[in-house]
């Protein structure tokens, strides 16, 4: 093979690599839309259990036939921003909550479960959701619980728990769930 040819599958290889590695950036919104769908969603995520100034909190899971007596009525489900996997400041003393039970007791395992809305391609979702669940756990070691307590194991896009294809869906499947094992 000559070197002409052998340059011209480079340019053309190289040429593919670089295609799909744009079509991994790519979203259904530019950010001005997302700005937008932020906007008009906080009037209307209080059907979807807002908090305080419509901010998206968390989800109240009763759970008393375990012996987590400590953890009844503490929220398991954590949501996060668009595209970001920083713990929201609301959330800080539900998992204060579950860290103080986790330190108190040394044999209970957690499990946190990340997710992301259906927006970018399943490998950026399944890395958004790995980091959101790491931001989690990172969170709870600085809380003093033991890192051999904490699992965590991301699902990106694939368990959702809205199915619409609007910003009040995208809100709800952006989260971490705290599962106990």
């Amino acid at each position: 093979m000559s070197v002409n040819k052998l340059g011209k599958f480079a340019v053309i290889g190289l040429s593919a690599a670089w295609i799909a590695g744009c079509s991994t950036t790519a979203t259904d919104t530019d950010s001005s839309t997302v700005a937008e769908d932020a906007n008009s969603a906080a009037s209307t995520d209080s059907a979807y259990g807002a908090g305080q100034d419509s901010a998206m909190t968390s989800v109240i899971v009763e759970d008393k036939d375990t012996g987590m007596d400590s953890l009844a009525g503490v929220e398991t489900v954590f949501y996060f921003d668009f595209d970001k996997s920083i713990v929201r400041p609301e959330s800080r003393e539900a998992l204060a909550k579950h860290a103080a039970y986790l330190v108190s007791n040394p044999d209970a395992r957690v499990v946190l479960e990340g997710h992301a809305d259906e927006r970018g391609t399943r490998e950026y979702n399944m890395a958004l959701g790995e980091r959101r669940a790491k931001a989690i756990s990172r969170y709870l070691t600085i809380q003093g619980v033991a890192a051999s307590q904490i699992e965590t194991v991301s699902f990106g896009e694939e368990v959702p728990v809205a199915f619409g294809h609007d910003s009040n869906a995208w809100q709800l499947n952006r989260r971490v769930e705290v599962r106990y094992e």
